[in-house]
């Protein structure tokens, strides 16, 4: 198995993995919006990086850093929006081995600190982040949507 940056060539299998991470987690988002966000990174890669789980040509895994820059962290910072590994390679390293990755590629873009969230109801990553140094944040997360595309 080989992590590697996505190619362009990887986007219909990032975007399959991509749309079974969102269901899992009950998002809607339609397939157009989430090839636009797809489409955004390949384009501008200061937004961010995909990585991808390659084995013999089969891409079983995948994770979003995206990159900003905070006050609270004094400068630069990566947000682990997603990492997804099919259902059938899951607990035989390779989330480990993505978010080494990650980590990896924080540290080359000059990130100060690595954020995530995790969903109440998937202890098991929790477990993944904290065994990797992730401490848990006594804080809600809030979220407004704004409407776009002309939609409501």
């Amino acid at each position: 198995m080989e992590i590697r940056v996505a190619r362009r060539s990887d986007r219909a299998a990032v975007l399959e993995l991509l749309a079974a991470q969102l269901a899992e987690h009950d998002i809607e988002l339609g397939s157009a919006r989430l090839a636009e966000a797809v489409d955004g990174v390949f384009a501008l890669p200061t937004r961010g990086v995909l990585l991808v789980a390659d084995e013999a040509a089969l891409v079983v895994g995948v994770a979003y850093l995206s990159l900003t820059w905070t006050l609270e962290h004094g400068g630069r910072v990566g947000w682990l929006e997603e990492l997804y590994v099919v259902p059938a390679r899951r607990g035989q390293g390779i989330g480990t081995a993505l978010l080494a990755a990650v980590t990896a590629r924080a540290r080359t873009e000059g990130c100060g600190a690595i954020d995530l969230e995790v969903d109440a109801g998937h202890a098991r990553v929790a477990g993944l982040y904290e065994r990797h140094g992730f401490r848990k944040l006594p804080r809600a997360r809030f979220s407004l949507r704004l409407p776009q595309h002309g939609t409501d």
